[in-house]
């Protein structure tokens, strides 16, 4: 699980926050934010919002994507995916297109064509979850 501190639409002072409540993973955010009391709760902990709490909750999906490291969010960040919901929300095609475009244009390796689709069919499962 990668730690919280990768998440990049965080201020320090809330990662310091969730740090001091025991999270230091994407993968025990991930579990503390699973229902929307879970996430009212988790805001109240950190003086953060709910809609705060989405945003880390949706990066810390993308983080845990199978065949994805720091280079991968790098590129996908650079390609204007942030999170799972942006991802899910393009098409096949747009999302291929945009990833690879970006890589070329950034001069960051090109992804694998099977892990580039992975990462799609895994957003539109978590979109839909």
């Amino acid at each position: 699980m990668p730690a919280i501190s990768e998440l990049t639409r965080i201020e320090p002072v809330h990662l310091a926050r969730l740090e001091a409540h025991g999270i230091f993973t994407t993968g025990l955010l991930l579990e503390r934010t699973e229902t929307p009391t879970r996430r009212q709760t988790l805001a109240d902990q950190t003086d953060a919002s709910t809609a705060d709490v989405a945003e880390w909750r949706d990066e810390a999906l993308l983080l845990n994507l199978a065949f994805f490291g720091p280079a991968e969010h790098e590129l996908l960040a650079q390609a204007g995916y942030g999170g799972v919901e942006t991802l899910a929300a393009a098409p096949w095609e747009q999302f291929q297109a945009v990833v690879m475009t970006t890589a070329e244009t950034f001069g960051l390796p090109l992804p694998d064509p099977l892990s580039l689709r992975s990462w799609w069919e895994q957003g539109q499962v978590l979109a839909d979850a």
